[in-house]
């Protein structure tokens, strides 16, 4: 659960700011393919592989930040899920779920981040507009008149002041 919160946090703040609905499909999309992949391996507990996902998107997207590992260990963070896997195959986990977790994170990087910026390639993960409308902010039409009772100074809090500096 502390991996879940803090790299959700890190990715949310960081790689997504102003960007909730990506982040969203982001979920969908990992969801999905785990639950896929999960019924042809018959895994039907994902949340650890859920969580190495986002471990490893975060990792890719932060290649400079230096981990430390129990003290002992230390590493740039794309290594960071490959170390988990080893720490889960030391504790005598199945390292399956680890590296579902890692191939769906990886499939979702390649596409978002990396294919686009090949030559010939292009964007092939593209939000839903229906998440967007959902989820992001609208942008500030620039050609906006609010109307004058809207306008910052028209609160009353102004007509105040006004009738401080200019008594009738």
């Amino acid at each position: 659960m502390i991996f879940l919160y803090r790299y959700c946090r890190m990715l949310e703040e960081g790689s997504f700011r102003g960007r909730t609905a990506d982040f969203v499909f982001m979920f969908l999309f990992g969801g999905f393919l785990m639950t896929l992949f999960g019924l042809f391996a018959s895994l039907f507990f994902l949340g650890q592989a859920f969580t190495i996902m986002l471990v490893y998107v975060w990792s890719r997207r932060n290649p400079y930040i230096r981990m430390n590992f129990f003290g002992l260990l230390n590493f740039q963070a794309p290594f960071l899920p490959w170390v988990l896997m080893g720490f889960s195959l030391l504790l005598g986990n199945s390292i399956i779920i680890d590296l579902l977790g890692i191939a769906v994170g990886h499939i979702y990087y390649f596409l978002e981040d990396v294919f686009p910026n090949q030559p010939g390639g292009k964007k092939l993960l593209l939000t839903p507009s229906f998440l967007k409308m959902v989820f992001d902010t609208p942008e500030e039409d620039p050609n906006y008149n609010p109307l004058p009772e809207d306008r910052p100074e028209h609160l009353p809090r102004d007509q105040d002041q006004h009738e401080q500096q200019h008594p009738q």
